[in-house]
């Protein structure tokens, strides 16, 4: 076998098992522990791979988070699903809480004109509710995040402190057995904050957020009362919600069974 046909081949195994070790490589291609080292410092050198002592493992890579704007942009159906399952579950005389998350956007554009109170630290969001004449906003004061378009800081989280509402809407980068965590402290600190406040706490999160974690833990699963995703999800995600007393719904138009 050729270098190049055997490098293919230990990165197929990584990508399988996300480890491999000098002797394994020995033993699953035939070839010497000098030849096994080559192909691991062949591999490190085109950033394939990370070398640790006695083998090698894949790098970490994390996606980029996109700016607010360009997340817009990329709002997908399912999201707007979520959305709609979730602005249905607003009602006259609520006092609610919103994120500044995109999938919560969508619940704001999707929420009716209803006598109800909604607090935010997102501009974008106050901005589409201000179309709605029967919703009273209320814009929590802060440092602006220009990027991603909140509002954040010790004002904020201050102000959090006076209000006891009905129910909190959260987005996350990732929801897993470590919890819910977001790409921003700063953002993570003033959700912590929100789901305190709040006697019900909705998670809107799509099937690509489950399972994922990422960098900071604003919360744990105990935390929160309800998921709203968009697809069933695995049955063993399913009985980490169960075990940690979270309620699914899901907006898929059929059941598609365990993966």
């Amino acid at each position: 076998m050729y270098q190049e046909e055997r490098l293919l081949s230990i990165m197929e195994f990584l990508k399988k098992h996300n480890r491999i070790s000098v002797d394994q490589i020995c033993s699953l291609f035939d070839v010497s522990r000098d030849t096994a080292r080559r192909d691991l410092v062949r591999l490190e050198e085109e950033n394939s791979i990370v070398r640790t002592r006695g083998g090698a493992i894949l790098p970490t890579i994390h996606d980029e988070i996109k700016n607010y704007t360009n997340r817009l942009k990329t709002v997908s159906e399912e999201k707007n699903r979520i959305g709609k399952m979730a602005a249905s579950l607003i009602y006259p005389g609520d006092r609610v809480i919103l994120d500044a998350s995109t999938t919560v956007q969508s619940c704001a554009e999707q929420i009716r004109s209803v006598d109800c109170t909604i607090i935010t630290n997102s501009i974008n969001q106050a901005e589409v509710l201000s179309d709605k004449p029967e919703i009273n906003i209320q814009l929590l004061g802060g440092t602006l995040q220009k990027e991603h378009r909140f509002l954040y800081g010790s004002s904020v989280v201050e102000k959090l402190s006076d209000y006891h509402v009905d129910k909190a809407f959260i987005g996350v980068v990732g929801i897993s057995e470590k919890g819910l965590t977001i790409a921003h402290e700063e953002d993570g600190v003033v959700k912590s904050k929100m789901i305190q406040q709040a006697k019900q706490v909705i998670v809107l999160a799509d099937h690509t957020k489950l399972g994922i974690t990422d960098f900071f833990r604003f919360a744990d699963l105990q935390d929160i009362d309800l998921l709203i995703t968009d697809k069933t999800p695995p049955k063993a995600f399913r009985e980490l919600l169960a075990k940690n007393n979270v309620e699914l719904l899901t907006v898929d138009q059929e059941d598609e069974g365990d993966e």
